[in-house]
């Protein structure tokens, strides 16, 4: 058991799914894992392990933002030996291009954030995904009829942000869209020699003002949490 997780050795799968609602990890137990325990009730934070097509998968709730996935990724490779993190979630297109409803693929994680350069007082790291988990989402999308697209996200610190133009830059320079998490979750990945990837819905379009309704959310989000499950 760690401080934020009340996990007993064992308890959790090697390979993890992160969603950031706790709810949305309750509803991926429910509908695809078999064989489910609900590993972790502190904070509500839930967790649960079970069985995906015979293999072990554990899915743990995150939180909104870098500080939040912090503390719960920091545990899940320090203290229960995790090797594979995967994160579904949803994220806002800053690209004309991207719609609602598309899946992406991140990358990269760029950020504001200055949670690396704590680490990295002297320069500016820039965190990646996995390469074989990448190309294996890839194809299993483009199996399931999806055409993914990959690139470059954005990890904000700020939900709501004073600038209303603070995303144009970032959008200039080819970054997909924008989200909380990437750019931490694949900077602890590297540091404990584990495998990260991060799997995004489009549920916003900062340049059409147009949202996904409830039931496009939880259709798509299905979807995307198949293709993570399918790794």
């Amino acid at each position: 058991m760690s401080l934020h997780i009340g996990a007993a050795k064992g308890e959790i799968a090697k390979r993890v799914l992160l969603p950031g609602d706790p709810l949305r990890a309750k509803a991926i137990a429910e509908n695809f894992l078999s064989d489910t325990h609900c590993y972790n009730k502190i904070r509500n934070m839930f967790g649960y392990t079970g069985s995906y097509k015979g293999e072990r998968v554990s899915v743990q709730g995150s939180g909104m933002g870098i500080p939040s996935l912090s503390i719960y990724v920091n545990e899940l490779l320090n203290e229960y030996d995790v090797k594979q993190l995967i994160r579904v979630g949803t994220c806002g297109s800053i690209q004309q291009s991207i719609g609602i409803g598309d899946i992406i693929l991140a990358i990269s994680g760029s950020t504001h954030s200055n949670t690396n350069n704590l680490r990295f007082p002297n320069g500016n790291y820039a965190p990646a995904a996995d390469f074989f988990l990448l190309r294996s989402a890839y194809d299993i999308a483009v199996n399931m009829g999806i055409e993914p697209i990959i690139g470059n996200v954005f990890s904000s610190d700020l939900f709501y942000n004073d600038d209303p133009g603070h995303w144009e830059k970032w959008a200039e320079y080819g970054v997909l869209a924008l989200e909380m998490e990437t750019s931490g979750l694949y900077t602890l990945a590297a540091k404990y020699h584990a495998q990260a990837l991060t799997i995004l819905t489009v549920s916003d379009h900062l340049l059409s003002g147009e949202q996904a309704t409830a039931e496009m959310r939880e259709t798509q989000f299905m979807e995307m949490a198949k293709i993570a499950l399918e790794l």
